[in-house]
């Protein structure tokens, strides 16, 4: 009789960390700070119909990175939980608090399952107060750890240097459009090019605010023409050398039997969000 192969449960819990922290670090990163009309929620994705920045409730919001399937499932949990609790109660007894325990209970349960893999998320249950102090950032990971967040928190891909970047330069009291500069900022020193820290667009990024000041439901999305007028847009140096009343240049025509190849840029495939490892859309 052979002996059962044995592992230990220490060597299993950590086998499954492992795995979440991996799928978690191909996912591109997200950014939440406080500003002085509330909280800034920043991240960057190249996809225009998968969100990962969403609202929960009128002064909730959802933020997540890794699988967007399962993240996905996650937020629609949420909304359905806070729907409940305020049709049943009332829309004041809904929280970020209590959301943020029913997600530690779901992330925990499924971390710990023997036949089930974790899930690869990360995520932040947001909710504006009446004041900065009473402002709340929830974070939880793939285990269904929670951490009570204060000023700013990153979480996705390479954090350290984000983190490192927000430490030295953030501030109590930024106006929106400076913190959306210093969040995108911070993003670009995640994962630098050779020439140093990227240059994210207003096209790769997705933000939006828990905006204290609005009436009843204080999220808001920035527009893309918002971000830009933020960002600011830089003309290419080539378009800025030629004139501008000079004819395009005549293509050269193509050989019998060769296909003449693309020009310009080459827009990023719909609803791509692969990272290239062939293991599913992470975000």
């Amino acid at each position: 009789m052979t002996t059962p192969f044995y592992i230990s449960p220490e060597q299993v819990m950590k086998d499954k960390a492992d795995y979440a922290r991996k799928g978690i670090g191909r996912g591109r990163s997200a950014v939440v700070l406080q500003y002085e009309a509330g909280i800034l929620l920043v991240a960057e994705n190249w996809s225009p119909a998968l969100h990962k920045i969403s609202e929960i409730y009128d002064q909730i919001a959802f933020a997540a990175v890794g699988r967007y399937n399962e993240f996905e499932n996650l937020r629609i949990m949420g909304v359905r939980i806070a729907d409940l609790r305020g049709y049943s109660y009332d829309r004041r007894d809904v929280t970020a608090r209590a959301l943020a325990n029913a997600y530690a209970q779901t992330l925990g349960t499924i971390f710990s399952s023997a036949g089930e893999k974790p899930f690869e998320v990360e995520l932040v249950v947001a909710e504006v107060g009446d004041d900065a102090a009473s402002d709340q950032i929830y974070r939880l990971t793939y285990d269904g750890s929670v951490a009570d967040e204060h000023g700013y928190m990153v979480m996705g891909g390479h954090t350290e240097p984000i983190s490192t970047y927000l430490e030295q330069n953030y501030a109590e009291g930024l106006a929106v459009d400076d913190a959306v500069k210093l969040a995108v900022r911070a993003l670009g020193e995640g994962n630098p090019g050779p020439e140093g820290p990227r240059r994210i667009a207003a096209n790769q990024l997705e933000v939006a605010v828990l905006d204290r000041a609005r009436p009843k439901r204080k999220f808001k999305r920035l527009t893309r023409a918002r971000l830009e007028e933020i960002l600011g847009v830089d003309a290419p140096a080539e378009a800025a050398a030629e004139p501008a009343d000079a004819p395009p240049a005549p293509a050269a025509p193509a050989q019998p039997g060769e296909e003449r190849p693309p020009t310009g840029p080459q827009p990023p495939k719909p609803g791509s969000t692969s990272s290239g490892d062939g293991n599913g859309p992470a975000l």
